[in-house]
Protein backbone atom coordinates (compact mmCIF):
# COMPACT_ATOMS: atom_id res chain seq x y z
CA UNK A 1 0.00 0.00 0.00
CA UNK A 2 1.46 3.35 -0.80
CA UNK A 3 2.45 5.84 1.78
CA UNK A 4 -0.36 8.37 2.79
CA UNK A 5 0.02 10.38 5.40
CA UNK A 6 1.98 13.75 3.45
CA UNK A 7 3.23 16.78 5.07
CA UNK A 8 0.41 18.92 3.71
CA UNK A 9 -1.69 21.97 4.72
CA UNK A 10 -4.82 20.33 6.71
CA UNK A 11 -2.86 17.64 7.70
CA UNK A 12 -3.54 17.15 11.68
CA UNK A 13 -0.76 15.62 13.34
CA UNK A 14 0.23 14.95 17.53
CA UNK A 15 2.96 17.12 19.44
CA UNK A 16 5.17 14.33 20.81
CA UNK A 17 7.64 16.71 21.74
CA UNK A 18 8.22 20.16 23.66
CA UNK A 19 5.85 22.48 25.88
CA UNK A 20 2.41 21.12 23.84
CA UNK A 21 3.46 17.13 23.98
CA UNK A 22 0.66 15.31 23.73
CA UNK A 23 -1.93 17.68 21.75
CA UNK A 24 -3.33 17.70 18.53
CA UNK A 25 -2.54 20.38 15.47
CA UNK A 26 -3.44 20.93 12.25
CA UNK A 27 -0.54 22.03 9.60
CA UNK A 28 -1.12 26.02 8.33
CA UNK A 29 2.03 25.88 6.09
CA UNK A 30 4.85 24.27 5.14
CA UNK A 31 8.00 26.82 6.22
CA UNK A 32 11.13 24.30 4.60
CA UNK A 33 12.13 20.54 4.67
CA UNK A 34 12.32 20.34 8.34
CA UNK A 35 9.88 23.34 10.12
CA UNK A 36 5.87 24.05 9.34
CA UNK A 37 3.74 26.22 10.56
CA UNK A 38 1.12 24.54 13.06
CA UNK A 39 -2.15 26.34 14.71
CA UNK A 40 -4.27 23.86 17.09
CA UNK A 41 -7.35 26.32 17.61
CA UNK A 42 -9.35 23.77 20.23
CA UNK A 43 -6.34 22.24 21.85
CA UNK A 44 -4.77 24.54 23.18
CA UNK A 45 -1.84 24.94 20.94
CA UNK A 46 -0.90 28.56 19.64
CA UNK A 47 0.22 29.19 15.99
CA UNK A 48 3.66 28.89 15.82
CA UNK A 49 6.81 26.98 13.79
CA UNK A 50 7.53 23.85 14.69
CA UNK A 51 10.01 21.14 13.78
CA UNK A 52 8.61 18.03 11.65
CA UNK A 53 10.56 15.38 13.80
CA UNK A 54 8.68 17.10 16.80
CA UNK A 55 5.69 15.76 14.75
CA UNK A 56 3.50 12.51 14.27
CA UNK A 57 1.49 12.74 10.87
CA UNK A 58 -2.39 11.15 11.56
CA UNK A 59 -4.34 10.08 9.02
CA UNK A 60 -6.88 12.78 9.79
CA UNK A 61 -6.81 16.09 7.23
CA UNK A 62 -8.88 19.04 7.10
CA UNK A 63 -9.48 21.07 4.43
CA UNK A 64 -9.30 24.98 5.15
CA UNK A 65 -7.60 28.12 2.09
CA UNK A 66 -3.81 27.74 2.21
CA UNK A 67 -2.09 29.58 5.30
CA UNK A 68 -5.66 30.58 6.83
CA UNK A 69 -5.93 32.39 9.99
CA UNK A 70 -6.63 30.79 13.47
CA UNK A 71 -10.66 31.42 13.21
CA UNK A 72 -10.92 29.53 9.93
CA UNK A 73 -8.76 26.86 11.12
CA UNK A 74 -11.29 26.52 14.33
CA UNK A 75 -13.96 26.34 11.96
CA UNK A 76 -12.76 23.84 9.37
CA UNK A 77 -11.75 22.04 12.88
CA UNK A 78 -15.66 22.07 14.14
CA UNK A 79 -16.98 21.23 10.95
CA UNK A 80 -14.60 18.08 9.85
CA UNK A 81 -15.40 17.30 13.59
CA UNK A 82 -11.64 16.34 14.19
CA UNK A 83 -12.15 15.68 18.31
CA UNK A 84 -14.21 13.34 18.26
CA UNK A 85 -12.83 11.19 14.82
CA UNK A 86 -9.88 11.95 16.99
CA UNK A 87 -10.87 9.80 20.04
CA UNK A 88 -12.68 7.04 17.79
CA UNK A 89 -8.86 6.30 16.48
CA UNK A 90 -7.10 3.26 18.54
CA UNK A 91 -4.08 5.73 18.76
CA UNK A 92 -6.49 7.93 21.12
CA UNK A 93 -7.62 5.05 23.36
CA UNK A 94 -4.22 3.42 23.73
CA UNK A 95 -2.69 6.65 24.83
CA UNK A 96 -5.65 6.95 26.87
CA UNK A 97 -5.56 3.85 28.44
CA UNK A 98 -1.58 4.08 28.99
CA UNK A 99 -2.67 7.60 30.87
CA UNK A 100 -4.73 5.86 33.30
CA UNK A 101 -2.50 2.88 33.45
CA UNK A 102 0.55 5.45 34.99
CA UNK A 103 -2.24 7.29 37.08
CA UNK A 104 -3.05 3.91 39.00
CA UNK A 105 -2.17 4.34 42.45
CA UNK A 106 -0.85 1.29 44.62
CA UNK A 107 -4.18 0.45 46.29
CA UNK A 108 -5.77 0.23 42.27
CA UNK A 109 -2.92 -1.64 40.98
CA UNK A 110 -4.00 -4.36 43.82
CA UNK A 111 -7.75 -4.38 42.84
CA UNK A 112 -6.66 -5.16 39.42
CA UNK A 113 -4.41 -7.84 40.04
CA UNK A 114 -6.63 -9.15 42.03
CA UNK A 115 -9.68 -8.70 39.52
CA UNK A 116 -7.46 -10.63 37.23
CA UNK A 117 -6.73 -13.57 39.60
CA UNK A 118 -10.82 -13.75 39.84
CA UNK A 119 -11.47 -13.87 35.99
CA UNK A 120 -8.60 -16.43 35.22
CA UNK A 121 -9.56 -18.93 37.67
CA UNK A 122 -13.16 -18.53 36.78
CA UNK A 123 -11.71 -19.34 32.65
CA UNK A 124 -9.77 -21.86 34.13
CA UNK A 125 -12.75 -23.45 35.77
CA UNK A 126 -14.80 -23.07 32.35
CA UNK A 127 -12.01 -24.83 30.27
CA UNK A 128 -11.48 -27.66 32.41
CA UNK A 129 -15.35 -28.11 32.17
CA UNK A 130 -14.81 -28.32 28.22
CA UNK A 131 -12.28 -30.15 28.31
CA UNK A 132 -13.50 -32.68 30.71
CA UNK A 133 -16.66 -32.81 28.50
CA UNK A 134 -14.46 -33.82 25.23
CA UNK A 135 -11.90 -36.52 27.27
CA UNK A 136 -15.13 -38.15 27.75
CA UNK A 137 -16.92 -37.79 24.18
CA UNK A 138 -13.75 -38.94 22.89
CA UNK A 139 -13.75 -35.51 20.80
CA UNK A 140 -10.57 -33.76 22.54
CA UNK A 141 -8.29 -33.85 19.00
CA UNK A 142 -10.64 -33.71 16.61
CA UNK A 143 -12.83 -36.70 15.42
CA UNK A 144 -14.68 -38.83 17.35
CA UNK A 145 -12.73 -41.99 18.02
CA UNK A 146 -13.99 -45.64 17.04
CA UNK A 147 -13.33 -48.28 19.34
CA UNK A 148 -11.84 -50.88 17.32
CA UNK A 149 -13.07 -54.58 17.64
CA UNK A 150 -10.80 -57.51 18.58
CA UNK A 151 -10.92 -59.71 15.85
CA UNK A 152 -10.08 -63.37 17.16
CA UNK A 153 -6.47 -65.16 15.63
CA UNK A 154 -8.77 -67.55 13.50
CA UNK A 155 -10.03 -64.87 11.77
CA UNK A 156 -7.15 -62.71 11.18
CA UNK A 157 -5.20 -65.95 9.81
CA UNK A 158 -8.75 -66.81 7.22
CA UNK A 159 -8.57 -63.47 6.22
CA UNK A 160 -4.61 -63.55 5.64
CA UNK A 161 -5.13 -66.85 3.38
CA UNK A 162 -7.78 -65.48 1.17
CA UNK A 163 -5.71 -62.49 0.50
CA UNK A 164 -3.02 -64.85 -0.94
CA UNK A 165 -3.50 -65.83 -4.70
CA UNK A 166 -3.05 -69.62 -5.19
CA UNK A 167 -0.47 -69.38 -7.67
CA UNK A 168 2.11 -68.77 -4.61
CA UNK A 169 1.12 -71.69 -2.56
CA UNK A 170 3.26 -74.14 -2.69
CA UNK A 171 2.11 -77.52 -3.53
CA UNK A 172 2.26 -80.78 -1.46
Amino acid sequence: MPFSRFVETGRVAYISDGPNKGKLCTIVDVIDQTRALIDGPNSGVPRGQIRLNQLHLTKLCIKFPYTGATRVVRKAWNTGKVDEKWKQTLWSRKLESNKRRRELTDFDRFKLRRARQTRNKIRTLAYRVLKRKATKAGTLYGKKKVKKVKKDKKEKKEKKDKKTPAASKPKK
